[in-house]
């Protein structure tokens, strides 16, 4: 085993206490070294050989460490990757990589001009329904896929006290859910042809957008990607229509879950998902129950640290990074404008 990857990580709110440190603090090819909390001490209560510092110039500064994690609100994405880079650190971003294409494209050319990954923290690609998904196109039990619709939904009528519901860069549903449903689009599919965009806020007293319905245009298929923070019946995710056939999958991976009950991600059933979540194929022949793959956000971290050693690519590679953040982008414009926009 290699040394593992000394780790800073610049906040510790849900993301980090639940999506980096657990896993983080299980992988052998990482050690969480210090982690940055503005005033409280939750890095100690969940491991006490933390190092725990006020502020995020205190990890960047640090000459041991390799990789810096940024784990913060969307508008200080852009400048504290920007620090890490230029002090020569790698970089996970927390989603989105950063807010507009301008600085993304500035913080991959950083990136490479100093030999550094910098990547967005695109766990949900190892969930288990996208995972199942995955396995079920490899083996073409589809066909050609020519509508596929992917749901974030939530129902949350109150307006929180937070960043993510008030703050006018960076916050807003679609920054914080939309980045997922897209990427795991991307990834599939590629780059759109165009995007059709409904960007709105349904919620009494909202401030940012908690509703996105997204249209993309490819020459043989669409894709439609919704989230409604109104939506109280929020169990479909997935309904995905072929030449050969249908599959519908409800249910959101249970690894969120399993680390909010303090289940660390080294036990043996990890992301095994419940019967009652597996999804359903349809096809000439019938209909079938297919399991789930098991859901494994360690496979980000495995492949994270097997290219900062340049063993291998970055399966969230920055073309896809870019495009995830253009959509965004233009699904805005199409909202204000009522058109569909050309990828561009």
């Amino acid at each position: 085993m290699s040394v593992p990857i000394r780790v800073g990580l610049i906040g510790f709110g849900l993301s980090g206490r639940y999506f980096h440190a657990p896993f983080l603090s299980t992988n052998p090819n990482f050690r969480l070294v210090k982690v940055v909390e503005r005033h409280r001490t939750d890095a100690q209560a969940f491991d006490p050989a933390l190092v725990t510092v006020r502020s995020h110039e205190d990890v960047i500064a640090d000459p041991d460490l390799d990789l810096i994690i940024v784990s913060t609100p969307n508008d200080t994405h852009f400048p504290y990757a920007k620090a890490a880079l230029e002090a020569g650190k790698h970089v996970l971003i927390e989603k989105p990589f950063a807010n507009t294409s301008e600085q993304a494209r500035e913080l991959f050319t950083l990136a490479q001009a100093k030999s550094c990954v910098a990547m967005p923290y695109q766990n949900r690609r190892y969930d288990a329904d996208f995972l199942t998904i995955q396995d079920i196109m490899r083996q073409n039990l589809l066909g050609e896929v020519v509508e596929y619709e992917a749901h974030f939904d939530r129902y949350r009528p109150d307006i929180l006290n937070s960043w993510k519901e008030l703050d006018p860069d960076g916050g807003g549903n679609l920054y914080n859910l939309g980045p997922h449903l897209i990427d795991q689009a991307v990834c599939l599919f590629g780059v759109p042809d165009a995007v059709f965009g409904d960007v709105r806020i349904v919620r009494s007293g909202g401030v940012q957008d908690d509703y996105f319905d997204i249209l993309l245009y490819y020459p043989d298929k669409r894709v439609r990607l919704k989230s409604n923070m109104l939506a109280a019946e929020n169990g479909l995710r997935y309904v995905i229509h072929g030449a050969k056939g249908s599959f519908v999958k409800s249910g959101l991976d249970i690894q969120e879950e399993t680390q909010r009950k303090n289940t660390l991600p080294d036990t043996p059933d990890w992301g095994r998902e419940p019967e009652s979540q597996y999804g359903t194929l349809t096809t000439a022949d019938g209909r079938q129950i297919i399991e789930s793959q098991r859901g494994n956000y360690h496979h980000f971290y495995d492949n994270l640290a097997r290219s900062i050693r340049g063993e291998a690519p970055q399966e969230v590679t920055p073309e896809q990074a870019l495009a995830t953040i253009r959509i965004m982008e233009l699904a805005r414009q199409s909202s204000r404008s009522g058109q569909i926009l050309a990828f561009s």
